[in-house]
Parts: C-alpha cells; structure tokens; sequence
C-alpha cells in the first residue's frame, strides 16, 4: 500500500475526528472508503454520460429469451429406489 499526505482544514479535520478519530486507528479506513465511493460514483456518472450521448438501441441488445426462461418439465421423473 502506498501512502499520500493531505492538508485539510480545521473544519474538516474536526469533523472528521468526530467520525474516524486517529486513536482508533478507524481514520486511514474511513478516508479509504470515503476515496473509493467518490472515485466509484465519478466513473459511474461518466458511465451514465456516455450512455446519454449514445445510448443503446434495440438493434445493439443480442438477447436471445430462450436463455432466461425456464426449461419445462419434461413430465419424466427418475424412479426412486
């Protein structure tokens, strides 16, 4: 794991006592964490901008339904001993 050093202000830092105090050794996962969902939730809105711009079609879908529905019973059942 690779280490970075911030600055954050005092706001910030106080409040972030509050929820991840550095005693506990709960800050370094809560910042983890809060990065992971901020750099999840920025490539999902780049997802979602890229589907605006050019968003499927019918014609693009290859979905074949027989793959989904269930099989019906073939009325024949193994005998038990």
């Amino acid at each position: 794991m690779k280490q970075i050093l911030i600055e954050v202000d005092d706001d910030t830092l106080a409040r972030l006592e509050r929820v991840a105090p550095a005693r506990a050794r709960r800050r370094s996962e809560f910042i983890r964490a809060a990065l992971s969902r901020a750099l999840w939730e920025i490539e999902e809105r780049a997802t979602a901008e890229a589907y605006r711009r050019q968003p499927d079609s019918a014609a693009d879908a290859h979905l074949d339904p027989r793959a989904w529905e269930p099989r019906k019973p073939t009325g024949r059942r193994k005998a038990r001993r």
